[in-house]
């Protein structure tokens, strides 16, 4: 284990995970190592000069964003090669969770060379210390930008035994929301089912940060409310399934599979939408995906 007054060792690449907002949020060790690095590369050479302005640091920068990791990250293995320190850090956050870096990572271990993490602030990780909510989670990151996309991915997540994370920019912030509320919100016509929460943590670490946690339908609302509640970097955080909603999509599905036995797709799944209070559209992609293997 390496001691964290240390530098990271010659010839490694150090992934660093920076402040989301808040600078005093950098860890010590994260402190030394760029300290010592003979190369930071980064996604915004900007943005990260002011992280380094913050602790009096100077050193040589090199950028490295989604548009052009791979052809960065051979000038970084040139410079491992050579013995060097280098150290990759993202505008905020760790780096390769919803920002780049994991092609860096995998290119510099193709060239068979050490890659090592500093640990530290995660968005992620602090909407759900705060959230209240236990149990599984499961990280999607940004959703789609279009509402059609966006619309598909969540009917595919609607089942899934666990609380449901998503980043999201304030340019989107209400469409998205309304999204999950079509998409997530609602039991079904004809059921009891209680609805999922949604919780907002808006600004983490900065001066106007704001958690709110309510139901899912009621979120839309919450945001239409107030200008200042759409502003802002978000982490969305929605509740798992019940039980009661697990049970009632997989009788869905029952129903559904009976049905197909001996109706075409589109007739199934209005049907079953109406015996079960199920969602027509979900249904129907549903119906889509079980019927193909047989037209196959």
């Amino acid at each position: 284990m390496l001691d964290a007054t240390q530098p990271s060792p010659p010839g490694t690449l150090a992934i660093v995970a920076t402040p989301i907002g808040n600078l005093r949020d950098i860890t010590l060790r994260a402190l030394d190592v760029l300290k010592s690095a003979d190369l930071i590369a980064a996604e915004d050479t900007r943005v990260s000069q002011h992280l380094l302005s913050a602790y009096v640091m100077q050193s040589k920068m090199l950028a490295l964003h989604e548009h052009n990791e791979m052809s960065a990250a051979q000038r970084v293995i040139e410079a491992l090669r050579a013995g060097q320190r280098v150290a990759y850090v993202s505008d905020a956050g760790t780096p390769g969770v919803s920002d780049p870096g994991a092609r860096l990572v995998q290119a510099v271990r193709a060239a068979g060379l050490p890659v090592m993490p500093v640990p530290g602030a995660s968005a992620l990780v602090s909407a759900m210390s705060v959230s209240g909510l236990d149990g599984p989670f499961m990280f999607y990151g940004f959703l789609p930008a279009k509402s059609s996309g966006r619309c598909k991915v969540l009917d595919t997540l609607r089942e899934i035994p666990a609380a449901l994370v998503f980043y999201e920019a304030p340019h989107r912030i209400e469409e998205t929301v309304a999204d999950l509320a079509k998409v997530l919100g609602e039991g079904g016509e004809q059921t009891d089912t209680p609805p999922r929460t949604l919780f907002f943590a808006r600004e983490l670490t900065k001066r106007f940060e704001q958690l709110h946690a309510c139901s899912l339908p009621d979120a839309p609302a919450w945001l239409a409310a107030d200008e200042n509640h759409r502003r802002g970097e978000f982490v969305l955080v929605v509740s798992a399934p019940t039980q009661q909603e697990q049970d009632h999509e997989a009788e869905s599905r029952r129903v559904l599979e009976t049905l197909l036995t001996e109706l075409p797709v589109k007739q199934a799944a209005q049907l079953a939408a109406k015996l079960t209070g199920g969602r027509k559209n979900a249904l129907y992609d549903l119906a889509l995906s079980l019927r193909k293997p047989q037209s196959d």
